[in-house]
Order: C-alpha cells, then sequence, then structure tokens
C-alpha cells in the first residue's frame, strides 16, 4: 500500500481506573477505524495510567491491567485492518522487589504480535522508573500496511541507541509512545529533540502523547508528526483529549507525512491551560463536587480564583472574603468585584471577634511581650480553620492561593494560609503570578466573555494585610531578585558564589538560600500542586529537614 494512516490518540487517562482507560482506548479504536486508520497509537502506560507509583509493586494491580489489556485485544478482534500499539506494565518474571516492565503491545485482530519493553529507565527529578521497572532489550519492529514500523517509548526515543537498533531492524518510520510531564516550554523542546533523532536516522516519526492531569503532574499533549527532515507535519493541539490523523505516503525517497498542524500557543497560554486541567482533574478525578477559597482582594487569590472558573464553572466555586482588623476599604471593593466579574457564590466573614477571643486566651502567657507574627499568624490560622470548615460541612475541596515565592521563603503559614487540599500556584513565582493575570485578562481561551481580574488588583501593592501598612517587601527582597534567586538556587542548581556572580546582592543571596533551607518543615505539610517549571516543590525537590549542609 503506497498510503495509508496513523492516529495520535491523545487521551486523558485515570490511574488504577483500568476498565475505564480499556473502554477510552476502544472508543478511540472505533472512532479511528471508521476514518480507515491503519496504526493507533496511545500513550505509554495508558491502561493504567501514569503514574500508578507503588501500585505496580502489587501482583492484584498488575493482574488487573492483564485484564484490561486482554479487553482491548478481544475488542480489536472488531477491526481486523487496525492495527493497536498499547502501553501497560508487564509482570517481569525473577525480577528484583516485584519490579515489572514498561511495555507497549501490537495487537491486531485479536492477536497479541509483538511486545516493546522500555530500555533506559529515567531516575531522576519527578521520574522513580528504576524503582518500579526492569530495562529491556528487544527492538520492536512491525509491519503496517507493508511498512516497517519501529516502536519506542518515551526515553527510549530521547537517546540515540534504540532509534538507530530500529533502523537497523529495518524500521521505515519510528513510532513513539509517552507520557512526558509538563513544564514551561517543553513542547517544543521534545520536538527539537525528536527532530534531531529524526535527521539522525533520517526516518519520520509519529509521536502520541499523554494529556490530563495526575496529581502534582501535568501531560499537555501536544503529540506530533515529523518528516526525516525533523520538519513538523501535524501536531495535536495541547491540553486536551483528541484523536491526530497523520497520511503516510511512501515516495521514492521515503515515508512522508503529512496532517493538521494546530498552533502549540506561547508560554503564558500553556501555563493558563496547564493550570485549568491540573484544577479540573484533580477535582474530577477524585470526585470533589467544588472548591472553595479565601478572596482577599489581593492578586494571588484572584489568580487562583480566574482558574478555577476557568476550570470548574462558576457554580461550583464559593469565595469567603474574611476581613480582619487590618484589611483595607480597596481589599473588600476589589473582592466582592471580582466576586460579581465572575458570578461566583461570594460571603463575608469576619474574623476580628475570633481573632480578639484568641488574644484574651492567650493574654496572661503573652503578657509582657509585643505583638509580632504570633499574632499574625494567627489571623491567618482562623482564616484557615473557617475554609476548613466549610470544607468538612459542604464537601468542596480548599485551593491555597500562596505562590512559588512565597512557598520558597516560608512567606506563609502553617495551618493557616497553607490549609487546604490543592495548592494552584505552588509552582507559580510571583512575577509569573503578574504575567498570568494580565495575559487572562488580554484572553479569553475558553469563550467566557469576561475580563476577570479588576485593574487594582494587579497594581497595587501585595501585602498579606496582617499588621498596619504592611507590604510583602518589607519582609521579602523585591520579587524580580527573589525570583531570580529562587530560580538559580532552586531550578539551576547554582551555589551562592555563582549567583552573587551573576550579578544579585550577596546579602539577598544569602539571605533566600538560607529561608529556603530553613523552611522544608513547612513544605513537607503542604498541600500538593501541580509542578510546572523545570524543578517544583515536591516530587523532584527531596531535601532532608534536618540538614547541617550550608553550602
Amino acid at each position: 500500500m503506497s498510503h495509508f494512516s496513523i492516529a495520535n490518540a491523545q487521551l486523558n487517562f485515570v490511574v488504577g481506573d483500568m476498565p475505564g482507560n480499556a473502554r477510552k482506548i476502544i472508543d478511540a479504536a472505533a472512532q479511528a477505524a471508521a476514518q480507515g486508520v491503519q496504526l493507533l497509537l496511545t500513550p505509554e502506560l495508558g491502561i493504567c495510567g501514569y503514574a500508578a507509583e507503588d501500585l505496580f509493586q502489587r501482583p492484584s494491580f498488575l493482574a488487573a491491567c492483564d485484564a484490561a489489556v486482554a479487553q482491548v485485544v478481544q475488542a480489536s478482534t472488531q477491526w481486523p485492518d487496525l492495527t493497536i500499539v498499547l502501553g501497560h506494565p508487564q509482570a517481569a518474571q525473577h525480577a528484583a522487589h516485584g519490579r515489572c516492565y514498561n511495555a507497549a503491545s501490537v495487537v491486531r485482530a485479536g492477536q497479541v504480535l509483538d511486545c516493546y519493553r522500555k530500555q533506559l529507565l529515567p531516575n531522576y527529578r519527578e521520574f522513580d522508573e528504576t524503582r518500579y521497572f526492569v530495562e529491556g532489550s528487544q527492538t520492536c519492529v512491525f509491519d503496517v500496511a507493508g511498512s516497517r514500523i519501529g516502536l519506542l517509548i518515551c526515553e527510549d526515543a530521547w537517546a540515540s541507541q534504540p532509534a538507530r537498533a530500529a533502523k537497523a531492524a529495518g524500521a521505515q518510520l519510528l513510532a513513539v509512545i509517552n507520557a512526558s510531564p509538563f513544564q514551561m516550554d517543553k513542547p517544543g523542546h521534545r520536538e527539537a529533540l525528536l527532530a534531531e533523532r529524526c535527521r539522525e536516522t533520517g526516518l519520520p516519526l509519529v509521536y502520541a502523547h499523554l494529556v490530563g492531569g495526575q496529581d502534582e503532574l501535568v501531560f499537555d499533549g501536544h503529540s506530533f508528526a515529523l518528516n526525516a527532515d525533523g520538519q513538523v507535519a501535524a501536531r495535536a493541539p495541547g491540553f486536551d483529549e483528541h484523536l491526530l490523523s497523520v497520511q503516510v505516503e511512501a515516495t521514492a525517497t521515503g515515508l512522508q507525512l503529512s496532517g493538521p498542524v494546530a498552533a502549540p500557543g506561547d508560554t503564558n497560554q500553556q501555563l493558563w491551560q496547564a493550570l485549568v486541567v491540573a484544577v479540573r482533574d484533580y477535582l474530577g478525578k477524585t470526585g470533589f463536587p467544588g472548591a472553595v477559597l479565601g478572596l482577599s482582594g489581593g492578586i494571588d487569590s484572584a489568580l487562583v480564583l480566574a482558574i478555577a472558573v476557568d476550570a470548574l464553572g462558576a457554580d461550583k466555586v464559593r469565595t469567603v472574603m474574611m476581613p480582619s482588623p487590618y484589611t483595607a476599604d480597596i481589599s473588600w471593593i476589589d473582592a466582592r468585584e471580582m466576586a460579581e466579574r465572575l458570578s461566583v457564590a461570594y460571603e463575608e466573614i469576619s474574623i476580628a471577634p475570633q481573632f480578639e477571643a484568641f488574644k484574651a486566651a492567650l493574654a496572661h502567657d503573652f503578657a509582657g511581650r509585643a505583638e509580632d507574627t504570633t499574632e499574625e499568624n494567627l489571623q491567618a490560622r482562623i482564616r484557615g480553620t473557617l475554609l476548613m470548615a466549610l470544607s468538612n460541612k459542604f464537601g468542596s475541596i480548599v485551593l491555597t492561593t500562596g505562590n512559588k515565592s512565597e512557598m520558597a521563603t516560608g512567606y506563609c503559614t502553617l495551618y493557616g494560609d497553607m490549609a487546604g487540599g490543592f495548592a494552584v500556584l505552588r509552582d507559580v513565582p510571583k512575577t509569573r503570578v503578574f504575567e498570568l493575570a494580565r495575559w487572562r485578562n488580554a484572553h479569553d481561551p475558553y469563550g467566557t466573555g469576561r475580563n476577570p481580574i479588576p485593574e487594582r488588583i494587579i497594581t497595587r501593592p501585595p501585602s498579606a494585610e496582617l499588621r498596619p501598612d504592611q507590604k510583602d517587601q518589607d519582609s521579602l527582597p523585591p520579587y524580580e531578585v527573589l525570583d531570580a534567586i529562587i530560580e538559580r538556587y532552586m531550578e539551576q542548581d547554582a551555589d551562592i558564589d555563582s549567583i552573587v556572580a551573576a550579578g544579585y546582592p550577596r546579602a539577598d543571596v544569602e539571605r533566600v538560600v538560607r529561608l529556603i533551607r530553613i523552611n522544608e518543615y513547612k513544605r513537607r505539610q503542604a498541600a500538593v500542586g501541580p509542578r510546572l517549571s523545570a524543578r517544583g516543590f515536591g516530587r523532584d525537590w527531596r531535601y532532608p529537614i534536618t540538614n547541617g549542609f550550608r553550602g
């Protein structure tokens, strides 16, 4: 056959829902077959979802995965001309510690024709694959419509050797299935890296990628196809399920690919979409009926509210303004205006009576001591208690509103503003918070017709409003300096001297690094939140709390 088509099934799975994931793959196969497709690619570990973590070590979990694979194999008898590549874990005989293979089976007409096992297992940052998987060693090349397809899984395509081995075994086209977590600018990086693989091997490539949120990971989709010269031949839109159809034409110089090419969007658009998907899937996959958050009149809570409404709809979001004696009038006004703009439920609960009651209860112990951060933290903890009470009573999850700059430096209150179930901005530095707020006001990606964030919220100086005339920059370096130091120290592993050499004041660098170090105990108790940068607080940041290193 001189012409055939491949479909990349960009799907959103639920970890551990093997029957549901199998049905989703079967539905995609039915759709592909109806379009006359000959090869369907599904994402890495699609049967069980990525990442299942220590579930991989449970024999009953692997047995359920095997049953779901059998479900898809049986369904494939309906489409004898369709080949399906199916990602799943596979038990490894005699493997230590109960490990298994990260595998992909080639299925056609009720038969498993071949099985590829991932060879290069990532073991850095958020990846723990050597904890769960055994390395494969065999190349997999199979026939589709008279052409030879070389199968690779994720990391095997980042390196040269597996692709070269597939070509040496006769592959005319590389098929890559993947589950690669999103981070800023990563979609373009993936395309550039795999374009190198195409030019190196002289082979075209199709890439099927996962989409959706899973705990703190977000998968962006952006499945694509590249021709042998590395040029983009087709691309799926990001952050949505999609069946990308790629046409394959046999020419005198090899296989030529073509298809629709969706625009990837700029960095802020991708970040916004990632945050929306993270919130929508965390609530949807865990079963929470809605969200509640404290709306302060400041930019962080405003941004979280805008994200939550885009993700869930206004009817599933509840906001609470909890003024203290130090809350400025403009904070009330701006909070009310934003809630009105987004048509969300809004109420006001003053914390002044509770604050006075707490101070009275502690007056004897605190006698002779001036007010300090203790009283500031009391206000935050009263608010956290009220929000958690509303969560308990009505079942909605509390969305925390702290950003990465605050998480890094400990500019947040344990059991106060850190109380909640999902930390939306956990990996968004303050400077990016402002950028995203401006971007959302300038764009309407979901057709809401709303310009959600009042301009004064964006332009007024940030303040926790826990003491008179308080401003964030009274306690921290300017955010442009702070965020640059955090990025270099945390994401790039730069040391103090090299950060100073880059032009940042030594006093600021030493202070910020110290704050990062001493606040690890807070972050260990923080709510989970989406990872968006090269390194977020969570799976890919693992430092001891008790730590004597000062370098």
